[in-house]
């Protein structure tokens, strides 16, 4: 967050709590650290795409290499929603985040935030919790 604050334009407003999350995919790997960051982005000044574009850089700036597909890397900032914008750049941005609403890590955290959330095809974050499998044991998110 403190990275994202130097950019004008960019205010973190509410974040989640932290929770540990069990590795989806490939399984031999540490735990993974998860929280949402609602911010406030000034629509004058960022694009979707140039916010992504931001939090790539970020990413770099952190050493984030992409080595293996859901393997362990040391941050992954991703856009979930962007105000009830419904964003198709093809493999470059798809907002919602097109895997979002199938993973408790995401919903959890968003739940902290704003429990009442409903995406943009109508969906509220409690219905689709009901739709997955998981498991929370106090900050650790069991999902298979």
């Amino acid at each position: 967050m403190a990275r994202l604050e130097k950019y004008e334009g960019i205010e973190p407003e509410k974040w989640s709590e932290t929770y540990e999350t069990e590795p989806q995919g490939l399984k031999d790997q540490p735990w993974f650290k998860n929280q949402v960051v609602r911010f406030q982005v000034d629509p004058e000044l960022w694009s979707a795409e140039g916010f992504l574009s931001t939090l790539q850089a970020v990413e770099g700036q952190m050493d984030r290499v992409r080595e293996v597909k859901n393997g362990p890397r040391t941050i992954d900032l991703d856009i979930i929603l962007f105000g009830d914008r419904v964003i198709d750049s093809g493999d470059y941005l798809t907002v919602p985040h097109p895997r979002a609403l199938g993973r408790a890590f995401v919903l959890l955290p968003i739940a902290d935030i704003d429990p009442k959330l409903v995406f943009p095809n109508g969906i509220s974050v409690a219905d689709a919790l009901k739709k997955i499998d998981y498991r929370i044991e106090g900050m650790k998110i069991y999902q298979d």
